[in-house]
């Protein structure tokens, strides 16, 4: 990841963000290079956090990093075929998986919690000519009813969080078609250990498909990778 550009910006999300510096990386993805544009440090952003925010629930901009979990992520979706395929990212950042799926041919919608996200990811969009991503603002305690079913559903480092396990199972549950598959990515957090049960709760089993090191990270992690699919149905008859 090479920093090639420093600079200032102002966030649209309203009178109460002020501008904050922003950096240009320059991101990797399966022989593909990527501009993202993204905040320099998510410390800066603790000013646009309310304190209301902060009480209803811890809010952090995590989403303003871009952390190994989505690198690995973004390295698989990029390898698929995504022609004529729709594709849901829960809790997209600044877009880099959302990207990398967008370039595999997939028709991405990229959700966060954070409007100032989905800003970031839009913008990286189109700094990177790449159309079929669209955005939405997204409480996963709250799901649209017209959310809509997608043949893959992807989600990165999204269960540090102890409740975050069921609300994504919850989330997995209403997204997901009948015959779709999501998965996930986890660097080895401690909530992560109860997410195949809240799963199976929600009708859904999880497989671990892959354990990647990553060794370039500030700290060296494995990122696990997780599979999810609909339990199947006997037959009947």
């Amino acid at each position: 990841m090479d920093t090639t550009e420093s600079a200032f910006t102002k966030s649209n999300a309203g009178s109460r963000s002020p501008a904050f510096p922003i950096v240009v990386n320059r991101v990797t993805v399966a022989g593909r290079s990527f501009v993202l544009r993204r905040p320099e440090s998510a410390d800066a952003l603790l000013n646009l956090i309310t304190e209301e925010d902060f009480q209803r629930d811890d809010r952090l901009p995590y989403w303003a990093d871009i952390w190994p979990s989505s690198q690995v992520l973004a390295d698989r979706v990029a390898a698929m075929s995504g022609h004529g395929r729709r594709l849901l990212e829960l809790g997209c950042g600044i877009g880099l998986v959302a990207l990398a799926a967008a370039g595999a041919g997939f028709s991405v919608l990229a959700t966060d919690y954070y409007a100032e996200a989905l800003e970031f990811a839009a913008e990286n969009a189109r700094l990177n000519g790449l159309s079929g991503i669209g955005t939405r603002l997204i409480d996963w305690r709250n799901l649209p009813s017209d959310l809509g079913r997608f043949d893959l559903v992807l989600a990165s480092d999204v269960l540090y969080e102890r409740p975050n396990a069921a609300l994504v199972a919850a989330a997995l549950a209403h997204s997901l078609s009948d015959d779709g598959v999501a998965l996930i990515t986890d660097p080895g957090r401690k909530p992560a250990a109860q997410f195949p049960e809240v799963c199976a709760e929600q009708g859904l089993e999880v497989n671990e498909i892959d354990a990647v090191p990553v060794t370039e990270a500030v700290a060296p992690v494995t990122v696990h990778v997780y599979e999810v699919r609909r339990i199947a149905r006997p037959a009947n008859g």
